[in-house]
């Protein structure tokens, strides 16, 4: 076992209100031709167009990507990255959600490495040149991944989502400016914000974590659970919004550099089958592979707890990690969180598939990242326990 970590973050995090007006000064520092990457939506708000300002108003020439209409996908890339090669783009603006940053991280590696992204999943092929250079602004509060060297594409042809980490994949600059974040929908809102809950609570359970991340990963919960309903309720609370824009950042700060765990690896053939959005998926298991989880975990659970209830601290640490879950279980509620049935998965197609989605959930590698590794059985028996899982009530654990 080494006894040292490693810790990444890109070369530069500007974050704050306006800290869009720092796009200009970035671009010119690593490149002179643009592909923004973004899609319809962020287009339709007016941040595409803001950053197209900023480029014009500096004499730099552009090119745009604006058709990642869903979460990334194989195809999404291989168009982006056509474009990216016969503009001659060297630099890279995504401006959008995880999905449209996860996109222009692809592009930005098969740009000057080749191939597909499907070559690098499992280090199959190895990225040996830099990266284009990305510069990365959110316009929501919950992937993180403008600070993470992860990138999550489907594979439309083998219906899974590659999940490729590398140091290539990290940003050169994140531009974290919740003013972006404020026309967010209320369900949005509560997607992101709930993955961003996914991530803090991972990396702080995580069996690689370590105390830079725990710290990150500690402040992300607090505050997390303090301002996610405010701005799920009141989009307009721009101090609310701030708070979770730097949540969202330091717990993408912290998985990237700790790993997510069974919620992500169960997480993905989710959506990769069934097209539910990624913030939605993890929610609809969080909880319970929570009290999967509770007995490996009781330490930090009961630390969770303590922020959720602090008038409670003096209680026995099992009954804090119960109060840990039953908030969480909560906040999804008061979020509107269906389970899996509610959204209108067919239970007969769940049943056929739960097989593929257990082997690829381990493929992922996340589930060994958890305080309890679960077998692939465990693994069909929590799919299935999520599939009508009730978010209203009490919990003690989840017997297996």
């Amino acid at each position: 076992m080494r006894s040292y970590s490693e810790f990444s973050l890109p070369n530069s995090v500007f974050y704050g209100q306006n800290s869009l007006s720092q796009l200009g000064e970035q671009v010119t520092a690593y490149g002179k031709k643009v592909l923004i990457i973004s899609d319809r939506i962020i287009e339709k708000i007016g941040h595409v167009q803001t950053c197209k300002d900023t480029l014009e108003d500096l004499n730099i020439s552009y090119a745009s990507y604006l058709n990642v209409n869903t979460e990334p996908t194989d195809v999404h890339v291989n168009e982006a990255l056509e474009l990216c090669l016969k503009e001659k783009c060297d630099v890279i603006v995504a401006i959008g959600g995880g999905s449209c940053i996860d996109a222009a991280k692809a592009v930005a590696v098969l740009a000057t490495n080749g191939g597909t992204i499907g070559d690098y999943m499992g280090g199959k092929t190895s990225i040996e040149k830099n990266p284009i250079p990305l510069i990365a602004i959110p316009t929501t509060a919950g992937t993180g991944s403008e600070v993470t060297n992860v990138t999550v594409i489907i594979n439309t042809t083998e219906d899974i989502k590659m999940m490729i980490k590398h140091p290539a994949f990290l940003p050169k600059v994140a531009i974290v400016d919740s003013m972006l974040t404020t026309s967010t929908p209320p369900s949005v809102t509560a997607a992101t914000g709930l993955d961003a809950l996914c991530h803090a609570i991972e990396a702080y359970l995580s069996r690689r974590s370590q105390p830079l991340t725990d710290t990150l990963a500690l402040s992300a919960i607090e505050s997390i659970l303090k301002h996610l309903k405010v701005v799920y309720e009141d989009g307009g609370n721009t101090e609310a919004r701030e708070k979770m824009a730097i949540a969202s950042m330091q717990a993408g700060i912290a998985f990237s550099n700790a790993s997510v765990t069974l919620i992500h690896g169960m997480s993905r053939p989710i959506g990769a089958l069934f097209h539910v959005p990624h913030g939605i998926s993890n929610a609809m298991l969080l909880p319970a592979v929570l009290e999967y989880t509770k007995e490996s975990a009781i330490e930090e659970l009961a630390t969770i707890g303590r922020m959720i209830s602090p008038e409670s601290t003096a209680l026995p640490e099992t009954e804090l990690a119960n109060i840990a879950i039953n908030g969480i279980k909560q906040l999804c509620s008061d979020l509107n969180i269906p389970n899996l049935k509610t959204w209108g998965i067919d239970e007969q197609k769940f049943q056929q598939v739960l097989e593929k989605m257990a082997t690829d959930a381990i493929a992922s590698g996340s589930p060994a990242n958890n305080p309890k590794v679960p077998t692939k059985q465990e693994i069909v028996d929590l799919y299935n326990y999520c599939y009508h899982y009730d978010f209203s009530g009490s919990t003690s654990s989840l017997t297996s």
